[in-house]
């Protein structure tokens, strides 16, 4: 799960999830009936040009888009409408067309129209023949019905609550506070119905408007979770489940943000030996251990006093550094900017920034523009919406006091951070209890998992090969970074070619150890 804002597939996702009166779980459990007929057949999709891209954003000509009606609330499914974008990149051989894999970036809150383009040119002839690729929007994301809380400050990054320099959470809880409230104010009462499970219930809707009994389906990040929960409320109606970059469904998201200080842990010092290679021009440190205390020294001091940048009207704090550290964990082709980056900070902190340095922070401190007619604070609300409202948080400040300080100490690179107190301590009750993942059903899904995933960390993926037990085989590979496909194990990449090409699993769980950087 990244916890940035991402600029789509193979970007960011956060990877950090329960009651609700008898009467809407019985409503909701008739709708997920693997035989329920309840609701009326789809129309026939209208399938014409897409919504304009993010700038920037890759799109091949050949993507076509079209809208699926969905309920808000499942537990009323005449009542109020809400539209699912829904995109397509046809199979390239009619001929040896297997059926559709629908792909989902993950965030939580990343539109993923433009997800099949992103995906296709990773793909072989193979797949590319056996499959339509289809993306999607999901509810209340991107051109999906898109939610807005009207946040002032619309990046994901600014919901992170790293504690002040001395450990105080005071400012956190008025800052969660507020934005609460500010979405109750501002998005109402509707926002509770944009969850997980219903986003789950939407795909289905999907599978059913295009005309197919099955579908395949290729999750990173967040989206392992919203394939788990499909697969376990439609198990009949699954076929093959390639879920990358996992989250622990027992941890649904409390627990899986608390992950995150220990995933730093084990991925940081990939990066701290690079700029250890490095350290005649950069001056950090000859050791990743050098390299290690020296950034925490420099974020400690830019908590303290935060470091004007020439030429802005903003200051790098140590809560940026860290964000901006994190993001660039995400791939090992960024590493080497990483370390130009915590150079540049140390300079801008001494004061005496070079010409280098202030190109560096040009591209830290640059805005991607939103896409046109969504919200800019549009993933930051769905971000909330998702994690406050897939399972109930503790509203006990003093427990998250306690959790932070404790966190602080063991886990220095996140300072406290993933065991703060989050807007979720204030926000509403969730509408039903989170879908129970469980082993039930056909052995088709393939894991794959980095061994130094700071995002989703190792033990998060195998906390979801233990739920889905002999459904699913687990491929580990001994690299960093939060993506498995593509990134330089071709034990990984035949492994999950092979699973969509023949639909036959690994026969146990392997241990991919043949990474070379790209």
């Amino acid at each position: 799960m990244s916890k940035t804002s991402g600029p789509g597939l193979r970007g960011h996702r956060f990877a950090a999830a329960l009651a609700v009166t008898t009467l809407t779980v019985l409503g909701v459990a008739a709708c997920d009936s693997a035989d329920d007929e309840d609701h009326p057949a789809a129309a026939a999709l209208t399938w014409g040009p897409c919504p304009a891209a993010a700038p920037g954003a890759p799109r091949d000509p050949r993507l076509t888009c079209a809208k699926v009606k969905v309920p808000l609330d499942y537990g009323h499914p005449d009542g109020t409408s809400i539209e699912v974008a829904i995109s397509r990149l046809g199979a390239t051989d009619p001929a040896k067309r297997h059926g559709v894999l629908l792909l989902n970036p993950g965030g939580p809150a990343l539109p993923g129209l433009d997800t099949p383009s992103a995906m296709a040119p990773t793909l072989p002839k193979t797949v590319l023949d056996g499959y339509d690729l289809i993306g999607f929007d999901p509810r209340g994301v991107g051109t999906s019905t898109p939610q807005s809380c009207g946040l002032e400050n619309p990046g994901v990054a600014a919901l992170f609550p790293y504690p002040a320099a001395d450990g105080s959470i005071d400012a956190n809880v008025q800052a969660a506070r507020a934005t609460a409230g500010k979405c109750a104010a501002k998005a109402g009462e509707n926002l509770r119905y944009f969850t997980t499970a219903n986003t789950a219930r939407d795909l289905d809707r999907v599978r059913e408007a295009l005309g197919e009994t099955k579908i395949s389906y290729w999750g990173q990040s967040y989206g392992t979770y919203l394939g788990s929960v499909y697969s376990s409320l439609y198990p009949d109606r699954t076929d093959r489940m390639i879920l990358e970059g996992n989250v622990d469904p027992a941890h649904v998201w409390a627990g899986e943000a608390e992950s995150w200080g220990k995933g730093m842990a084990e991925r940081f010092p990939d990066a701290a030996a690079v700029a250890a290679g490095q350290n005649g021009a950069l001056g950090l440190g000859a050791t990743p251990e050098e390299v290690t205390r020296t950034y925490l020294a420099l974020a400690e001091r830019l908590d303290r006093t935060p470091a004007p940048v020439p030429g802005t009207p903003q200051s790098l704090s140590g809560a940026m550094l860290r964000g901006v550290t994190y993001a660039l964990l995400i791939h090992n082709n960024t590493l080497p900017v990483l370390a130009q980056v915590w150079k540049a900070a140390a300079d801008l902190a001494d004061g005496h920034l070079t010409e280098a340095d202030g190109k560096v922070l040009q591209q830290v401190f640059a805005h991607s523009p939103p896409t046109p007619g969504v919200p800019a604070d549009n993933q930051a609300t769905m971000f909330l919406a998702l994690t406050c409202g897939d399972a109930e948080w503790s509203h006990d400040v003093e427990i998250y006091a306690k959790r932070s300080a404790a966190d602080r100490k063991t886990w220095p690179l996140t300072a406290g951070m993933p065991a703060n107190i989050w807007p979720c301590a204030f926000w509403p009750q969730p509408v039903e209890k989170p879908v129970t993942v469980t082993g039930t059903g056909a052995r088709n899904t393939l894991i794959l998992q980095n061994r130094r995933d700071h995002a989703t960390p190792w033990d998060s993926g195998v906390g979801l090969r233990r739920a889905l037990g002999s459904r699913a085989a687990l491929v580990g590979v001994d690299n960093g970074g939060h993506y498995v496909y593509h990134e330089g194990s071709a034990c990984a990449d035949n492994a999950t070619v092979d699973f969509l090409d023949t639909g036959r699993l690994p026969d146990k769980d392997l241990d991919c150890t043949d990474v070379t950087r790209q």
